[in-house]
């Protein structure tokens, strides 16, 4: 069973998942244990290749395989495209929303309220 304060995450996967290709490119095992790093929570490869994938598809990713070793990896970069919707999911934490989630983490707020 889910915990609930991982669901919070749930919705954030994915823009995370858009933010760690566009300051380099990853392959999804990367993505996986960056997401770890940023959040102390494991996101599940049944949500990063299924991502990476549509990304590719639709054209806001491009991958390339390479050679760790003997090992054959798919590394992911995002396309012009891509940078573009990483824009439009920034633009949406600017609006308002931006707000809330700045005084959600703000504990210097919290302690001065009545």
């Amino acid at each position: 069973m889910m915990k609930i304060s991982d669901g919070f995450l749930r919705g954030l996967e994915k823009p995370i998942i858009l933010w760690l290709l566009f300051h380099k490119p990853r392959h999804g095992y990367e993505i996986i244990v960056e997401f770890k790093k940023l959040t102390g929570r494991k996101l599940k490869p049944s949500i990063v290749y299924p991502f990476l994938h549509r990304l590719e598809v639709e054209g806001f990713a491009s991958g390339q395989w390479t050679f760790k070793g003997k090992r054959k990896i798919r590394d992911y970069y995002l396309t012009e495209r891509g940078e573009e919707l990483l824009q439009k999911v920034r633009e949406m934490f600017t609006k308002p929303i931006k707000e809330m989630f700045l005084d959600f983490i703000d504990k210097e707020r919290e302690l001065h309220k009545p």
